[in-house]
């Protein structure tokens, strides 16, 4: 079973200006698809987008909640100079002995 290491990072809230892409729909995906391209060269797999709340403070005294959109990506931790993914210890856990009596 392969070991992976995670990046969470703010989702796109605003769209991106291009040539051709003319409304505020497309632009934002425009923004997000960049995102997303831009992680997949660098070896991450997107996985989700989560909408998660964030407790700030507001003045001196209190808090509010506010939402924030991340987006999650993972990939395989590598063992460095091979190709080989890092394992779990697969060592297997010998049986109980029979004579064990457990209380509770």
């Amino acid at each position: 079973m392969p070991l992976y290491e995670y990046k969470v990072l703010p989702a796109p809230t605003r769209g991106r200006k291009a040539p051709g892409v003319k409304t505020p729909e497309a632009r934002f995906a425009l923004g997000v698809e960049d995102l997303l391209n831009d992680m997949g060269r660098a070896g991450w797999e997107y996985l989700r987008t989560d909408i998660l709340p964030s407790e700030e403070r507001q003045g001196l005294t209190s808090t509010h909640t506010v939402y924030r959109s991340v987006a999650v990506f993972r990939r395989e931790v590598v063992i460095p100079g091979t190709t080989q993914t890092i394992s779990p210890d697969t060592t297997p856990i010998p049986p109980r002995s029979p004579d064990v009596i457990e209380t509770d």
